[in-house]
């Protein structure tokens, strides 16, 4: 199994509005592109004092790296662009590809 890992760092002042167009929009998005088999979204305890905003890990498992990366060249930057496009300088994400062992 691979683990799509999306952190997210968003200003406290969207926090919510965000939490709920995840939830109700992008999330849905991601997983009706049919790559991904389960979802989750959690939110960090642990932040750093120079931190500002609240971060959280989406998680998306998918059942191999081919399926991600065809994700990854096909999908992936017209969904990550509304979320640019939406939220601009007021969240950072990185991603990461982690593979069950």
């Amino acid at each position: 199994m691979i683990l799509y890992n999306v952190t997210v760092n968003i200003d406290a002042d969207v926090e919510q509005e965000w939490i709920i167009w995840m939830k109700e929009t992008h999330i849905p998005e991601v997983m009706d592109t049919g790559f991904f088999t389960e979802h989750r979204m959690m939110k960090m305890l642990s932040e750093t004092e120079d931190e500002t905003g609240t971060t959280y890990a989406i998680q998306y498992m998918a059942d191999s790296l081919d399926q991600l990366e065809t994700y990854l060249n096909t999908v992936a930057t017209k969904l990550q662009k509304a979320s640019i496009i939406k939220y601009g300088t007021k969240m950072a994400a990185f991603r990461t590809v982690l593979e069950e062992v």
